[in-house]
């Protein structure tokens, strides 16, 4: 059975699947291309089966204690009053908002520190040469190793993808629009909520941060896809700023606090959809190879959902061949399910139509009625947990103490001799698209 395997990629995907790789035996190395681990992010969703590999890794009580307090999600007016309420309580837990609202550098943070693998930060692939010895990688900095497996965990906008299966565009589908995120002070003391304001064609948004007094900001519009350079952030927060032109409510507000913000971040509503996610030793999980985009608020859940199955399969079978053939059979109903948009779609999201944005106000407010919730929740949450996961090791897991973890880091020396100088960091890392095309979500920043 192979043995040494590549992840590019150190989200939510990556170090969720090398956790799984190395209680299977294998011997994991996680390349990003990023200096570091990336803190902050937008709120992501914790739901259905996603849950269940989180509590199977034992880290539900680092991720509750890790939990942003949310009251619910509330549509507002332009003076800000709450016209439709859904409480996190109103649904069990798993409406809009779930019970389970992290920030997605929390929610990497303690995947990375329950793992014991190799992070090499600041690299990126370049090339792949996959033969029947094992796949020789090619790193932005020049150097060379050859791995039995390689996996992109990498998101929507995945190296490894392109390398190995082909150009963006043949798997990258837009849905209709843009959103932009960031952080930014508080705009209306959310006390909790996580507020949405909506005109034709355009929603802005504000939710609770983890810090008080800080809110994370949405401003999103319908589109096709746009003609510009993705490196330049200016140019993309000018492109925002005229969308919300005259937009009521604070977004005003939000518009100049955009331009001060250092995780600002925009990218295309899309979905990426693929016939097969393996390739000779090359797989792909999570956003790289089945996105579902922002408005199903799947993509955390598949993306540890396709980590823990991809690992599971591999160690159940003598070879890699059968078990990416299981890996694909088992994932295919989830991700296809999961990828279905919301009634809709984008327009359901921000209508385009102010009768359109009325009668979605009347849905929210019927959805939380009594005789209806239990089917507004099973709308919200079936998705999330319709596979049947297997008990690959029905041993409980055993946390890591300190002393493993520390015994599991690159030691200073290492870093130096695994890790770029301060120019190849420089060249090795994300540019700032580069680190918003990793990730989205109305729940997710990218996984």
């Amino acid at each position: 059975m192979t043995r040494t395997v590549l992840v590019s990629g150190a989200g939510i995907a990556g170090p969720a699947l090398a956790f799984w790789l190395q209680r299977r035996g294998f011997a994991v190395t996680v390349v990003e291309s990023a200096p570091g681990p990336r803190p902050g992010g937008q709120t992501v969703d914790l739901r259905g089966a996603g849950r269940t590999v989180v509590e199977r890794m034992g880290l539900m009580p680092a991720v509750r204690a890790a939990c942003v307090d949310q009251e619910g999600v509330a549509y507002v007016d332009a003076d800000g009053r709450h016209l439709a309420e859904m409480r996190v309580a109103d649904l069990g837990g798993d409406g809009i908002v779930s019970e389970y609202e992290i920030l997605r550098g929390d929610l990497s943070r303690i995947l990375l520190e329950a793992t014991s693998a190799q992070y090499l930060w600041g690299l990126r692939v370049t090339a792949l040469d996959d033969g029947p010895a094992g796949v020789a990688v090619t790193f932005s900095d020049g150097g060379t190793r050859t791995f039995d497996l390689v996996v992109g965990a990498d998101g929507p906008h995945s190296g490894i993808r392109r390398l190995a299966f082909g150009p963006e565009e043949e798997f990258v589908h837009p849905v209709g629009g843009y959103m932009a995120w960031f952080t930014a002070p508080d705009p209306v003391g959310l006390d909790g909520w996580y507020e949405m304001y909506n005109e034709p064609g355009r929603v802005a948004s504000a939710r609770p941060d983890s810090t008080p007094g800080r809110a994370k900001v949405g401003l999103s519009f319908l589109s096709a896809p746009l003609d510009h350079d993705r490196r330049d952030l200016d140019a993309q927060r000018a492109i925002v700023a005229d969308r919300m032109r005259g937009m009521g409510w604070v977004a005003p507000q939000l518009v100049a606090a955009m331009h001060a913000a250092d995780d600002f971040y925009l990218d295309l509503v899309a979905q990426v959809r693929m016939d097969r996610w393996t390739a000779g030793r090359v797989a792909l999980v999570g956003d790289a190879g089945y996105a579902p985009c922002p408005l199903t608020g799947m993509g955390t859940s598949l993306a540890l959902v396709g980590a823990y199955v991809l690992a599971g399969e591999l160690g159940r079978h003598a070879t890699h061949e059968a078990a990416f053939a299981a890996y694909e059979e088992r994932m295919r109903p989830y991700v296809m399910q999961g990828q279905v948009l919301p009634p809709g779609g984008i327009r359901g999201y921000a209508p385009h139509t102010r009768a359109a944005i009325r009668n979605r106000i009347w849905s929210m407010k019927l959805m939380v009625s009594r005789p209806l919730r239990g089917l507004a929740r099973k709308l919200f949450f079936a998705k999330a947990e319709a596979i049947d996961l297997p008990d690959y090791d029905e041993r409980p897991p055993a946390p890591l103490g300190a002393d493993d973890r520390s015994a599991g880091s690159l030691s200073a020396d290492d870093r130096s001799a695994g890790s770029p100088g301060a120019d190849d960091r420089s060249a090795g890392s994300l540019s700032a698209d580069d680190r918003s095309a990793g990730s989205l979500s109305a729940g997710s920043r990218p996984a």
